[in-house]
Order: structure tokens, then sequence, then C-alpha cells
């Protein structure tokens, strides 16, 4: 897969993954532990589970499409934990991929 292609579709798939930790975190635990509602958990929690492992999946992928640094790929896979971290990656992607298509190293 392209570098460009690759960059792109971490880019999507970040936003995906943290919206959905963000909903989890800040609206279904909330609702499981101080409503009695555990139903949200159940429902979002496997949706989060299938969008980190694609988030993880993407971030390999992109990686070993080449041009990243040790430390770009730690803070990526760290922002995967933190609610609001896609905002953070997705700042890093679109550095990247300006200076890929100005043609940088990225």
């Amino acid at each position: 897969m392209p570098a460009s292609s690759a960059l792109r579709n971490l880019r999507i798939v970040s936003f995906l993954e943290g919206a959905t930790l963000v909903v989890l975190v800040c609206i279904a635990m909330p609702l499981k532990h101080l409503a009695g509602y555990p139903g949200a958990t159940s429902v979002l929690g496997p949706i989060h589970g299938f969008a980190f492992l694609l988030y993880a999946w993407m971030l390999l992928q992109a990686i070993s499409a080449g041009g990243w640094s040790r430390n770009e790929a730690v803070k990526c896979g760290i922002a995967a934990f933190i609610p609001f971290g896609a905002v953070f990656v997705a700042g890093l992607l679109k550095r990247k991929e300006a200076a890929m298509a100005a043609g940088r190293p990225a």
C-alpha cells in the first residue's frame, strides 16, 4: 500500500477509534456506573474494541510503508489510549501528508 493511502486510511480510522473511545468514556461508562444502565457499555464496548483493532492494524500498515520515526509511532500508539488523542494523531498525520505531498521526507 502506498504511504499516502496508508496515512489517509489511518487518519480516517483514527477519527473512528477516537470517537468511539470518547463516547465510551464520557457517555457509556457514566450511564453504566451512575445511572445503572449497563447496556450502554455492552453495546459500545465491542464497537470500540473493533475500532481499536482496526486502528492498530492501520497504524502498523502505515509504519511499514516507511517514513516514520520511532517517536511518531510511539506517540500514535499511546494516543489510542487517551480520550481526544485522535485529535493529536490527526494533526501529526496531516503534517506527514503535507510533507509527502511537498516531496519532503515525512
